[in-house]
């Protein structure tokens, strides 16, 4: 009996054997593949053997790291300290590009090169995550990021530098588009000015080295078309209707206007040297009359804007006549919300000069810093602020300020910001002033990294309701110039 138990035991721990075999050769075949934190297989690897390692751009040493984890593709898009390493469909404006690339033929290459103290990416390795950015940078189920949502608010960036426009997420203050504008990719033609419609729907850019005036629609950002404004180039400055359906562009410094239909993209009236040295424009309330600064001098223009008659030259300082001879040197004019009086910055005087809408009567002069130029208003705050390019300062990182100017009581506070500030808009949702640096002197601050286009600017943020200056600031390319925001 003994002999025979011990056989039956031996025949049970051979079909045991075999059982948890076939059980575990079937757990092997079943079980799914890893998703690589939702990137693509090929990109997820990459990422999760060269990348999101210990030490690194992983969960537990990314906060060293940049504030970059790659170990996901949600992580990825949560951004770093210096905003998004990658822009969907725009590999040349990814800096992660810059770091991970070796290769000449592959664009810029940026140190320390990246993995950090390890072997450098294969050719075959960037080119894959090169490749994937440019085709929109999809999700393991081919989702791109941020292009779910055609009324998202956003924020437009206009690189004066570089030919684009950068977007913003104005919930998260990331960039997520880079939109190339112009006609002429042999040349720079130097974009001016951004400005979205006050309907939301549609986003125009002029340009100083061309004579186009473009439109792009709001919901994808995609281009709508273009109208040639006239013989001349030096467009700077455009203002649009109240109803979204008129716009009034104007060059300078020869004073030419083009009026725009919006809505067909047709030129309405062109008229040449109408404005001497004109650039500012702002539409008064019941959107009849046109105000123009003339940049050189001390005076603006007012005209209905049927163009029916001759400009009227309304003086800022009403103990001198009006003259081009540089003094005031008016640069931009923004009304009041309710309309009964308009605010000019002058730009060689360093102030804020108040005029009543009837009688064009002077009523205040406010002090700015230096160099006043671009304004933005809240109606949550009731102020207007203003972009003060040159404002000196003990720290030589910093050069610029904002004036933050009770429209009210004229009361007025200066508040140092970023280096060469210009562009400016209020988020009054999300609570943030938003300001565009341009650093483009060397002494600036030192960019994270180097862009396709030259030295990058950054955006600056002020609590709208404290005017803290947050920590957060996000780099972009070159010569970050004008700012509008999609409400």
């Amino acid at each position: 009996m003994k002999f025979h138990f011990n056989k039956h035991i031996n025949i049970l721990s051979k079909t045991s054997f075999i059982f948890l075999l076939v059980l575990l050769v079937a757990c092997t075949k079943d079980s799914a593949p890893p998703t690589f934190g939702d990137y693509p297989t090929e990109i997820g690897k990459i990422m999760t053997y060269k990348c999101a390692t210990s030490g690194c751009h992983n969960e537990a040493s990314y906060k060293a790291a940049a504030d970059l984890n790659l170990s996901s593709y949600a992580s990825l898009f949560r951004g770093s300290n210096n905003g998004s390493p990658i822009i969907p469909f725009r590999s040349d404006f990814s800096s992660l590009c810059y770091f991970i690339n070796t290769y000449s033929e592959f664009g810029l290459t940026n140190l320390p090169t990246m993995p950090l103290n390890s072997n450098a990416l294969s050719k075959a390795e960037v080119k894959t995550i090169k490749d994937w950015i440019d085709n929109g940078a999809p999700d393991i189920n081919g989702n791109v990021m941020w292009g779910n949502n055609p009324i998202r608010k956003k924020y437009y960036v206009l690189n004066q530098g570089c030919d684009v426009v950068t977007v913003f997420d104005a919930e998260t203050q990331l960039p997520i588009r880079c939109i190339t504008v112009g006609n002429n990719p042999n040349v720079s033609e130097s974009p001016h000015m951004v400005k979205v419609s006050p309907d939301g729907n549609y986003w125009y850019v002029v340009f100083v080295g061309n004579s186009v005036l473009q439109k792009f629609r709001t919901s994808d950002d995609s281009f709508v078309g273009e109208i040639n404004l006239g013989p001349q180039q030096n467009w700077n400055t455009i203002t649009i209707s109240n109803d979204s359906k008129k716009g009034y562009c104007m060059a300078w410094p020869n004073g030419n206007i083009a009026v725009v239909n919006l809505q067909s993209m047709q030129v309405l009236h062109y008229y040449s040297n109408a404005f001497l040295n004109g650039h500012g424009t702002a539409l008064n309330n019941a959107n009849d009359t046109l105000y123009v600064t003339s940049q050189s001098g001390n005076f603006i223009y007012k005209i209905d804007t049927g163009l029916s008659i001759s400009p009227i030259q309304i003086r800022l300082d009403p103990t001198q006549i009006p003259s081009s001879i540089t003094s005031l040197d008016p640069h931009e004019i923004t009304f009041s919300f309710d309309g009964t009086k308009y605010f000019v910055t002058c730009q060689k005087s360093n102030e804020i000069r108040v005029l009543s809408t009837i009688g064009d009567n002077l009523l205040q002069v406010i002090p700015t810093g230096e160099y006043p130029l671009e304004m933005a208003k809240s109606s949550i705050t009731n102020k207007l602020y203003v972009t003060c390019e040159y404002e000196p300062n003990s720290n030589p990182k910093i050069k610029g300020s904002i004036t933050a100017i009770n429209m009210t009581t004229y009361a007025s506070t200066n508040y140092k910001v970023g280096y060469e500030p210009h562009g400016i808009a209020i988020d009054e949702t999300n609570g943030f002033v938003i300001v565009a640096s341009r650093n483009l002197n060397v002494t600036g601050p030192t960019p994270h990294h180097s862009g396709v286009c030259g030295r990058n600017g950054f955006i600056n943020y002020f609590n709208l309701q404290t005017m803290e200056l947050l920590n957060k600031k996000t780099e972009v390319a070159a010569d970050p110039y004008s700012i509008t925001f999609r409400p």
